[in-house]
């Protein structure tokens, strides 16, 4: 039988440690092919490129895991999706893959979130697909703590398949050596970002500003995200990008707009 081909991306860049875990754990799954943003893309949600010109280029990073096609490209994670569905694939992937991302994507974070946005274009597209985050921001994170969930969910995900409409938002806690309790099926947190700006000046008088903030948890719910994962457990949430609030049309209706 031929094997599922699974196209790998992120947002963290082809050379980030978490894509090239992934990468090592699909590989024992399926046909792999990369197609990955060549520098960084973190926060850059769903943008696409459209008035600067698109690169792309076969590469190869990692010599002794390698054996996989791999493409960096110029663009946005979204842009890498697309490059990959229409240009760079000889046939459609059976699932699309983003991540390992180094940080959280859960609750509120998935609406900024480069890797989950990634995933949400390739589901546009009617490919199954599913977004992978650990809650650890450093390089040297320790991502064999979640192998074998990620190839758990992948397997399942490829063998009884992803409604379509949906994706999964799979985020992994941060360990201190302790293993993980398992994994839960939740809802989106409510929170949100209390933020505001560092405001500096430079050497030349001319102001600059670094964005910061505080994530606050408005959601006491043991049924969300953030409950999992701070009582270590792996969250999946299904994510859909469907953004109509089906129950308040009737609500607005009432409004009598076209009287």
């Amino acid at each position: 039988m031929q094997k599922p081909l699974i196209l790998v991306t992120n947002d963290d860049g082809i050379t980030a440690p978490g894509l090239r875990a992934l990468v090592r754990y699909m590989k024992e799954i399926g046909d792999v092919v990369v197609v990955a943003p060549d520098s960084p893309q973190s926060g850059m949600g769903h943008a696409i490129t459209l008035d600067n010109t698109l690169y792309s280029k076969k590469v190869t990073i990692d010599l002794e895991h390698g054996g996989q096609e791999e493409y960096s490209c110029s663009g946005t994670p979204a842009d890498c999706v697309k490059l990959a569905l229409q240009e760079l694939l000889g046939r459609k992937p059976d699932l699309c893959v983003s991540g390992i991302n180094h940080g959280s994507n859960s609750s509120i974070n998935v609406i900024y979130s480069g890797t989950m946005s990634a995933a949400i274009e390739a589901g546009i597209e009617g490919i199954p697909a599913i977004g992978f985050s650990l809650c650890d921001y450093s390089w040297e994170a320790n991502f064999e703590v979640a192998e074998i969930a990620i190839k758990k969910i992948t397997e399942r995900a490829l063998s009884h398949g992803i409604p379509k409409g949906v994706v999964l938002n799979v985020n992994i806690p941060k360990t201190n050596g302790e293993a993980l309790k398992g994994i839960k099926i939740c809802r989106q947190a409510r929170a949100n970002w209390k933020e505001k700006f560092d405001k500096r000046t430079n050497p030349m008088g001319k102001d600059y500003y670094w964005l910061t903030g505080e994530f606050e948890l408005l959601d006491k719910g043991e049924d969300t995200d953030e409950w999992a994962l701070s009582n270590g457990y792996i969250s999946v949430v299904p994510t859909q990008f469907d953004l109509t609030a089906h129950h308040v049309i009737q609500d607005i209706n009432s409004w009598s707009l076209n009287e």
